[in-house]
């Protein structure tokens, strides 16, 4: 018994609070997170945009693209032929809906439809 009061304790990182966060942020928001989802079928995923770019594709036109991460995993965000969304940025926390698939390794949802957190 006295070796379990001296056994120091855990102390979680800040990534992992920050991922444990962000997994009950989903859950409140009716989401399932990444890792439970099955490829090409249609799912709502709650997390925090990490980044925000812009990528050329073919005949001049663009695409917006995010990598949205929800505590298990990160998916990447698709808007083609968009170079800018209101409110799509870095650090904010946001709900999409659409058809996961892969790209490569990569889970993708092309044009999500997407909820902006206040």
């Amino acid at each position: 018994m006295a070796s379990r009061l001296r056994r120091p304790m855990r102390r979680a990182t800040l990534e992992q609070l920050e991922d444990q966060e962000l997994k009950r942020s989903a859950d409140a928001a009716g989401c399932r997170l990444l890792t439970a989802q099955a490829e090409r079928s249609v799912c709502s995923l709650h997390g925090e945009l990490r980044s925000v770019t812009t990528r050329p594709v073919a005949d001049g036109a663009s695409a917006l693209e995010a990598q949205l991460y929800d505590g298990s995993g990160q998916v990447t965000l698709v808007w083609l032929g968009r170079r800018r969304i209101e409110g799509i940025e870095p650090g904010r926390r946001l709900t999409v809906h659409g058809r996961i698939g892969r790209r490569g390794d990569a889970f993708v949802l092309y044009n999500p439809r997407y909820e902006l957190d206040a």
